[in-house]
């Protein structure tokens, strides 16, 4: 009988898993066409007198369920879902970067030069009661490969 209880739980949750999935997306910020995601994933060299900055957040079972807000000085915001991206130009110089979890922030600085590409990755974490998030710059090597497997939003 545990058995066959066991087996009835494991099928409701995967028949809910979908669903579960489809919800965390909703959060998120509106997907960029599909061609703006493979040019982005072609690592360009930014315009001249501009720098290029990916934010992105990895896959991740923990906090999958909610968007995490981000802000980037200059007004761009977007509201990454796990596996998801942006990526913008800008002057050259520093850049800041925060994210939001309810009442729980975090942010980094980042130093983009002329001509330069980088990489900052956001993920949550937990606290004793909420969660909560981080920003760090992340090297190009770990980025791309983070890029390559998300989808690129639309900041807004």
């Amino acid at each position: 009988m545990v058995q066959r209880t066991y087996l009835l739980r494991s099928v409701r949750l995967a028949a809910l898993s979908p669903l579960l999935l489809a919800a965390a997306a909703c959060g998120a910020s509106p997907t960029a066409p599909q061609q703006a995601d493979q040019e982005a994933k072609q690592f360009a060299q930014p315009a001249p007198d501009k720098g290029a900055l990916y934010v992105y957040r990895s896959p991740g079972f923990f906090g999958a369920a909610q968007a995490l807000d981000i802000g980037i000085a200059g007004g761009a915001s977007a509201a990454l879902a796990p596996n998801t991206y942006i990526r913008i130009e800008g002057p050259p110089g520093p850049v800041e970067v925060d994210c939001k979890v309810r009442d729980k922030s975090g942010s980094a600085q980042v130093q983009v030069g002329d001509g330069q590409t980088r990489f900052v990755e956001v993920w949550m974490t937990m606290g004793w009661w909420t969660p909560g998030c981080e920003v760090a710059e992340v090297s190009p090597d770990q980025g791309r490969v983070a890029v390559l497997s998300g989808r690129r939003l639309e900041p807004q």
